[in-house]
């Protein structure tokens, strides 16, 4: 098991690691702004990102990463409040389009929405009325997002099987005619119920395909109230059926966390950031058919608490991270239908941008 890059004799990894040690130290974790649940894009060599803040959802427009938390850095309003608590938006684009899904309601009420621009995200043109999503059976619905794969638009957010049955938060997928149309039933792609899956909650989802052309879906495990939230996969086996659960395959524990015994075997607990969680992969053009694919690390961005503050959600901030697409990575479990274990691609995530 190792990153793509890593096939090579012995002695020039060993070589290679001692440089490494010699050379270099971790470097602490680089905040871009205070605040929870980042989602960010690249447009050529602008990049946005955005956010529900002072009664509505604004966007931001930077030259890099960090510059989205500079203090003069352009940002506007798109969309005015009129629903209230206003969660999570996550910003992607199709076909030159813009389209912004966030959540919003009152308790149980919570629904997707979605607001769009025919253009790239702040190009002054406005943005559409909010217009609820369809999605099937109507339930308590957060996180969500769109992604096109294999021909196919789909829609993945975390939600409840009813308010009758709430006390756990699982991933669901459906299929959409278009971004803004849901179509079909929905169906349940994770639930919460690895013994480092605490709270009961799996949030946040991120797709993301891999060098392989194998589709993940890169997850929040537990509660985001503690120090407990993770970074967990999802990856779909090659060929299998984003409907059906069995042919996900699931991390066998947290690949970015703070916990070390909740981290899958081989995977390093973070050592400047607290719970880190809620991610967003700042793609090309925010569209999963252009995910980087390569040897380098890769920038992402994510939420979390510097470790000797105490962890709260008003302490979150977003931070600058980066991954690398680790190779030959086995996920397996036991007492489920189809194969007990699966290798392939998986991704190593590090707290500093390198």
């Amino acid at each position: 098991m190792g990153p793509l890059y890593q096939q090579r004799p012995i002695g020039i990894l060993i070589s290679t690691v001692l440089f490494f040690l010699t050379f270099f130290t971790p470097t602490q974790a680089k905040m871009i702004r205070g605040g929870a649940d980042p989602t960010a894009l690249r447009v050529g060599n602008t990049y946005y990102s955005a956010e529900s803040a002072e009664g509505g959802i604004w966007v931001r427009q930077a030259s890099s990463i960090e510059g989205l938390g500079a203090s003069n850095v352009r940002r506007v309003r798109v969309w005015e409040d009129t629903l209230g608590d206003i969660w999570a938006p996550d910003i992607v684009m199709e076909q030159n389009r813009t389209y912004i899904y966030f959540s919003a309601g009152k308790d149980a009420k919570h629904r997707m929405y979605v607001i769009t621009v025919n253009s790239a995200p702040l190009s002054g043109a406005p943005y559409t009325k909010e217009q609820k999503l369809a999605l099937p059976d109507d339930q308590w619905a957060i996180d969500g997002t769109y992604f096109f794969y294999q021909g196919q638009g789909w829609f993945v957010w975390s939600g409840w099987e009813s308010e009758q049955k709430s006390s756990e938060q699982y991933l669901y997928l459906c299929r959409m005619r278009s971004p803004t149309e849901p179509v079909g039933p929905r169906y349940i792609i994770s639930q919460p119920r690895e013994k480092w899956e605490t709270e009961g909650i799996n949030e946040g989802p991120q797709p993301i395909v891999d060098p392989n052309g194998q589709l993940h879906i890169v997850y929040s495990a537990s509660g985001s109230w503690t120090d407990n939230y993770c970074l967990a996969d999802l990856r779909l086996k090659k060929g299998g059926d984003p409907t059906y659960v069995w042919d996900w395959y699931k991390s066998n524990g947290c690949i970015f966390g703070s916990k070390k015994d909740r981290m899958m075997k081989g995977w390093d607990a973070t050592l400047w950031i607290d719970g880190p969680g809620h991610h967003t992969f700042v793609l090309p053009d925010g569209e999963v058919e252009k995910s980087p694919g390569g040897t380098n690390h890769i920038p992402f961005i994510f939420h979390g608490v510097k470790k000797g503050t105490p962890y709260s959600w008003e302490n979150r901030a977003w931070y600058s991270g980066s991954f690398v697409w680790w190779g030959s990575t086995t996920y397996t479990r036991a007492n489920v239908p189809g194969d007990t274990s699966n290798t392939g691609v998986g991704l190593k995530f590090f707290e500093d941008p390198l």
